[in-house]
């Protein structure tokens, strides 16, 4: 292992901004970024080393290889991250079109919308193969509430179940913004059923395991039997909720896009955005965007 990539490494472990999904992701990201450095010759002996010809190099590789926007600018946060950490945020520009004396970052936009959905079902036969209780029902969990993976690992029945609704605890969230849902189908009330008798009161989590090995085994456990990419479980609830909530079909499903939309339905699209972007934990209702198309 090279020096950078040691010193990388220990950066993360003293600095543990985040939940332990946005740490695994960065520590990846910074590892694969200081390989990419050594290829490009550049040898940095220490984590302060960091200078704008290093950044200037990885973003020009990157446009090179044709990555998108949305890739880059994912990746510029871990590098400002790196920076902040080690007292040289100031050599980066403000944002990632701007520019300052060693740095020009002209990045384009991101586009919000997509073209295809990313919604997926929850395959039973498939389910029926994972050995691991808990993964089965945190899975289930996110298929009928939306829920995160993290939500649905660390998901409490008996401080969740507040009669006809779900509370989420900040701690088990992303950004530490607790939420509200309501329970509103027959199929809801009986998983959650399901979920009381099997733990109790506990998490779902073994009793001899934390999150993080509970983690390990429900990625193995799903990948094991082809159930990957289940942040798509969340695009298929939020697309069914738009068509519960308006009536027709999101646009991702070939319903009407917002130009087609008549003023009235124009109302309901935007009140319902607002409520699911709400249910997904989201504050915003552009985010539906991607889940829903435009």
């Amino acid at each position: 292992m090279s020096n950078l990539k040691y010193q990388l490494q220990g950066l993360i472990l003293r600095n543990q901004d985040g939940s332990f999904s946005v740490q695994a992701g960065r520590k990846k990201c910074l590892i694969q970024i200081a390989s990419q450095l050594k290829e490009g010759g550049y040898r940095l002996q220490s984590v302060n080393s960091l200078k704008p010809k290093h950044v200037n190099y990885l973003v020009e590789r990157w446009q090179t290889e044709k990555l998108s926007p949305g890739t880059i600018k994912n990746r510029m946060g871990h590098i400002r991250w790196w920076a902040e950490k080690v007292g040289k945020s100031s050599m980066l520009p403000k944002s990632n079109n701007g520019s300052n004396q060693a740095i020009t970052l002209d990045l384009e936009k991101r586009s919000y919308i997509p073209t295809e959905s990313k919604g997926k079902e929850l395959d039973s036969a498939k389910l029926e193969k994972i050995t691991d209780n808990l993964v089965k029902l945190s899975l289930k969990l996110q298929r009928e509430f939306g829920l995160r993976r993290e939500e649905a690992i660390k998901f409490r029945p008996n401080y969740a179940i507040r009669g006809d609704q779900l509370v989420l605890k900040s701690s088990w969230t992303k950004g530490g913004r607790p939420r509200t849902l309501q329970i509103r189908t027959d199929s809801q009330r009986a998983l959650l059923a399901e979920i009381q008798q099997t733990v109790g009161g506990g998490a779902l989590i073994r009793t001899d395991r934390n999150y993080k090995q509970q983690l390990k085994s429900y990625e193995w456990q799903t990948s094991r039997v082809g159930l990957d990419k289940n942040h798509g479980l969340r695009h298929t609830y939020a697309q069914q909720r738009y068509l519960e909530l308006t009536g027709w079909q999101a646009p991702i499903n070939g319903g009407l896009t917002s130009k087609e939309l008549t003023p009235e339905q124009k109302i309901i699209d935007r009140e319902a955005r607002l409520k699911i972007s709400n249910e997904l934990g989201h504050s915003r209702e552009q985010i539906t965007v991607a889940y829903l198309g435009r």
